[in-house]
Formats: structure tokens, C-alpha cells, sequence
């Protein structure tokens, strides 16, 4: 993938600290750096520490997934499974556009290399036109990166939407290149030097202060020891320098007896070169014979190798026409195969129109049937309402026939008393003025 070249300095300078020199330790009391000053706090308290910190991890993050990008490119069917098809779209587009930056950017240092080799020429109209060429490609990029960097926006977007895919990209640490890890532990390191800067009170920072000037007073003592050791070293330096001198001498001599040591092997040297030059003429006559039968071994293999060529011809020419004879069957068969496959294709579509209109008239008789059976539901909902009201009613006039026949039957026995009240009556008051009656009779014939 095309990435910007990202330089990260170093992430704490001092000018003092930053030169003090390795040395031996001399003593215990005056070489042994103090100790560290730990923040007191170990937790962000405030809003605005949180926010930054939140903010690098989330640097942090996106930067891990982007320089996956590379190997989830060039592991496309692995990955196609493990991010879906939306992320593997996007990261094959974003992989198009960085190869195309490449490209151009391999195009164009080939031919500005091309024209620092011809730089005698540069007052000819071509030489010009090829640099106005190379310009207006150069202002083509910065659209281009800009392009990149979207498509790099959308990815991080995509797989911040699906964290099952992050965490599984996550996983593939080894796809990450050398370059890209160095630079995730330098935002790391750079994390953790400002979450303690961040920890750090003011008090803090003055310790901190007084640790460094304590460091540098340790380092302007340990640079005088340095001195006084350097010193000594020069000393043991120029009396090295004087048993080397020595030692230089003796070894001129044994150079002047190895000069002499060439005339005095000068025979057995030329005693070994004849014995060479003997050796050479035997080895000369020997390999004239094994070249004779070899020549002779070529031309026989060369008279077999004619031999089976033209057998091998004639074996080609009969597959030959064999390979026409077939190639013309199979090119009838792909015509009879296109014939019979568009006639089929016409059917398939004639019926295709006719299933889509049945379709349309089944769509509209489902309608028609779903109004229907809803008609008909609220229809059964009122002849059971109905059924319901009229059974009421029905009950209703059985209890009122009942209560009626009861009344009446009530009013009936009244009647039937009150009128054998009344005959009772009347037959009491008849029968009292029979006896009156008949009691005065016998009054009158008595005063008679």
C-alpha cells in the first residue's frame, strides 16, 4: 500500500542528558544514577486529560488497522469470509487507487531519471515538452492522494461500524510490516510519556527538575573522572605505540628473509613446471581421443535424432488432421447448441411473460380474496352478534311468558276468591233475610 513516510523524533531531548557517556563504574556513591521519581497519581482525574488520552488510543487503533490494510489486500479470499464483502470492496478500490499511484510515481522517477541523463539536450523543444508533461502528471498526484486518503477514512470508518471485524484484523499482528510496527511502539511509547506527563503534578515536574540537575552535576563529575581517564589512556596509548614500533622492526626483518626465500625455491619451481608442461602434453593427447569419439557419438545420435523426427512428423500430421476433424465436430455441435439453446431461450421467455401475468392475476385475485375473507369475517362477527342478541331476546320472552303466565295465573286464583268472597257473601246476606223474613211471619200469626 502507498503510505506517507511518517518521522517520528525522539520523544524526550535534553542537551545534557542526551551526551553523557557510558563509563566503569568507580565508586558507589558518586556514579549510581538516583532512582526515578514515580507520579504520585496513577489515574486521569480530570475531563480534559481523559479526552486526550481517549483521543491517542483512538489514533492508535485506526493506525493498527490501516497498516493491515496491505495484507488484507494481498489475502483477499482469506479474508473475504472474515470482514464481509463491504470491507473487501473497499479495500480492493483502495488497493486499485494505490497501485495506481504507484505506478505514476514509478512512471514519472523513470522519467525524470531519463531526463537527468539527457540534460545535454535540455534546449530542445522536445526536452521542454517532456518536462511540461512530467509537471502537469506531478499536479495529477495530490487529487489522487487525496482520493487514497478517503478511501483509507472509509475503510477505518467501515470497520469501526463492525467491531467483530476489527477485533478479527487485529488478530493478524504478522501481516504488519517491520516499518509499521516500529512506528505503533513509538505512538505507543509516545502514549505512555504522555499519560505520565499528564499524571505529573507541578510539584512533580520541580522533583523532575531538580532530578535532571542532579543528573547533570553527576554527569559534569563523571566528565572529569572521563577526563582523567582519557588522559591515562593517552599515556598507555604512546607506550603502546613504542613496543609497536619495536615490534615493527623485528617484523622488517623477517620480511627482508622472506624476500630472499624466492631464490632459493627458484629450482625446485622449475623442476615442478616441467613435470606440468609432461603432464599437460599427456593430458592434451587424451582429450584429443575422447573429443574424436565424441564427434563420432554426436554423429550418430544426430542420425537417430533425423530419424525420429520424421516419424514424430508423420505422427503430427495424423493427429493433425485428427484435431481438425474434431475442432469441426465440436464447432457443429456449439452451433446445433446455439440454435437449440436461443430456441429454448424464446420459450423460456414467452413462458416467462405469460408466468408474470399469471402472477399479476393470481396477486389481484389475492386481493380480491383477502377483502373478501375480511367482508365475510366482519359479516360472521355480526350474524354471531346477531345470533347473540336474538338468543337474549328469545331467553327475555321465555322469562316474560313465564312471569305473564305467573301473573296471570296470580290474578286468575284472585279473581276466583274474590268471587267466591262475593257469592259468599251474597249467600250470607240471602240467608239472614230469609230468616228475618220468616221470623216476622211467625210474630203476625201469633198476635193474630
Amino acid at each position: 500500500m502507498a503510505l506517507d513516510i511518517l518521522a517520528v523524533g525522539p520523544l524526550y531531548e535534553d542537551p545534557d542528558v542526551n551526551r553523557v557517556r557510558l563509563i566503569a563504574q568507580t565508586t558507589k556513591n558518586s556514579t549510581a544514577p538516583p532512582k526515578r521519581l514515580p507520579p504520585i497519581k496513577t489515574k486521569l482525574t480530570t475531563i480534559e486529560t481523559k479526552r486526550i488520552m481517549s483521543v491517542l488510543d483512538e489514533t492508535i487503533h485506526k493506525v493498527e488497522l490501516v497498516t493491515l490494510l496491505s495484507y488484507v489486500a494481498s489475502s483477499s479470499k482469506n479474508s473475504e469470509g472474515m470482514l464481509g464483502e463491504d470491507i473487501m470492496k473497499a479495500v480492493r478500490e483502495h488497493q486499485d487507487l494505490c497501485q495506481i499511484l504507484v505506478d505514476r510515481v514509478s512512471y514519472l522517477q523513470e522519467e525524470e531519471r531519463q531526463l537527468q541523463e539527457e540534460e545535454e539536450f535540455e534546449d530542445e523543444p522536445s526536452f521542454r515538452d517532456r518536462v511540461l508533461s512530467i509537471e502537469v502528471q506531478k499536479s495529477h498526484l495530490p487529487p489522487l492522494m487525496q482520493q487514497i486518503k478517503g478511501s483509507t477514512k472509509n475503510i477505518v470508518r467501515l470497520l469501526l461500524s463492525s467491531p467483530q471485524a476489527a477485533r478479527l484484523l487485529q488478530v493478524q499482528t504478522l501481516g504488519r510490516s517491520v516499518e509499521a510496527q516500529s512506528f505503533i511502539d513509538s505512538l505507543v511509547e509516545l502514549r505512555g510519556f504522555l499519560f505520565e506527563k499528564l499524571l505529573t503534578s507541578p510539584m512533580e515536574a520541580r522533583d523532575k527538575t531538580q532530578f535532571i540537575q542532579d543528573i547533570t552535576r553527576r554527569n559534569q563529575r563523571n566528565q572529569e573522572i572521563i577526563d582523567t581517564l582519557e588522559n591515562e589512556l593517552a599515556a598507555c596509548v604512546r607506550n603502546r605505540d613504542a613496543e609497536v614500533e619495536k615490534e615493527n622492526v623485528v617484523i622488517q626483518e623477517l620480511k627482508n628473509h622472506l624476500h630472499q626465500l624466492p631464490k632459493l625455491s627458484e629450482n625446485s619451481l622449475l623442476r615442478t613446471k616441467k613435470e606440468a608442461k609432461k603432464q599437460q602434453k599427456a593430458d592434451f593427447r587424451a582429450s584429443q581421443a575422447r573429443v574424436a569419439k565424441t564427434q563420432q557419438e554426436i554423429l550418430l545420435l544426430q542420425a537417430q535424432f533425423n530419424s525420429l523426427v520424421m516419424e514424430n512428423w508423420e505422427a503430427e500430421q495424423a493427429l493433425r488432421k485428427k484435431k481438425y476433424k474434431v475442432e469441426t465436430e465440436i464447432e457443429n455441435w456449439i452451433q446445433k447448441y446455439d440454435l437449440e439453446m436461443s430456441e429454448k431461450q424464446d420459450e423460456y421467455e414467452e413462458l416467462d411473460i405469460i408466468h408474470k401475468e399469471e402472477k399479476l392475476q393470481l396477486e389481484e385475485l389475492k386481493r380480491r380474496h383477502d377483502v373478501l375473507v375480511e367482508e365475510f369475517s366482519q359479516i360472521q362477527a355480526e350474524q354471531e352478534i346477531n345470533a347473540k342478541k336474538r338468543l337474549e331476546a328469545e331467553q327475555e320472552m321465555v322469562h316474560m311468558v313465564r312471569a305473564a303466565m305467573l301473573i296471570q295465573a296470580l290474578w286468575r286464583g284472585y279473581l276466583v276468591r274474590s268471587m267466591l268472597r262475593s257469592k259468599k257473601r251474597k249467600w250470607s246476606k240471602s240467608r239472614g233475610k230469609d230468616k228475618g223474613k220468616g221470623e216476622g211471619k211467625g210474630k203476625g200469626k201469633g198476635k193474630k
